[in-house]
Order: structure tokens, then sequence, then C-alpha cells
């Protein structure tokens, strides 16, 4: 994955993580608090937003840092809050628990990609 691709997928995300966050506080509001999923779908778009910015760090340190790490780094994340958060969005609005079985897998990944970005870094300066 190109820097140029890292940055605008993190950007996209972040525009897209706000727009979920709103979209959930107001037109979701009522039947998440129904199904009892509104803290559920509040960690999904948490996650989402600071592995977003995670996924920023990581374009921006490819700058300076050229590091097969990093785009493991970027790999991950995205991955990891495409499951985790994703997992997490579809148990909400479909009530498909099974889901939540997949959802450490996207935990997973994202740690995965916070240890990356550790190695890179520590390599590199």
């Amino acid at each position: 994955m190109t820097q140029k691709i890292i940055l605008l997928i993190a950007s996209a995300f972040g525009a897209l993580t706000v727009m979920i966050g709103a979209f959930g506080a107001h037109a979701l509001g009522p039947m998440l608090q129904a199904s009892g999923r509104t803290d559920t779908f509040e960690t999904a778009v948490k996650y989402q937003m600071y592995h977003t910015l995670a996924l920023l760090v990581v374009g921006l340190l490819l700058f300076r840092v050229e590091s097969p790490a990093l785009q493991v780094a970027a790999w991950c994340f995205l991955l990891g809050i495409l499951i985790f958060s994703g997992s997490l969005y579809t148990l909400c609005l479909t009530g498909i628990t099974w889901l939540g079985a997949i959802t450490p897998i996207g935990g997973t990944l994202l740690i995965i990609g916070w240890g990356a970005m550790f190695y890179a870094v520590a390599k590199a300066f």
C-alpha cells in the first residue's frame, strides 16, 4: 500500500467515523437504546477513530521511515478496523450475535498493527 493510499484511507475513515457516530447518536439512538447496544456502538466508533488516527500516523511516518513493518501496521489497522468495528456495527444493526466471535480477530489485528509500528520506529530511530 502506498503512502498516498494510506493517507487517503485514513482521511476517508476519519470522515466516515464522524458520520457513523452522528448517525448512531441521532438516527439510531432509540433503536440502540431499545436493544441495549448503545455502548457497543460507541465502542465501535471509538476504536474506529483511534485506529484511523493510528493509520494516519503510519502514513506520516512513511515520510521519514521506509520499513516493511509500517506496511504491516497499515494493513493490520485497515483490516482490524473493518473486522472489529464492522462486526460490532453489524451486531448492533442486525442483532446477529455470532458476529461477536469474529470481533477478537479484528482486535488482534489492531494489536499487531501497534506492535509493527513500534518495531518500525524502534529500528528507525
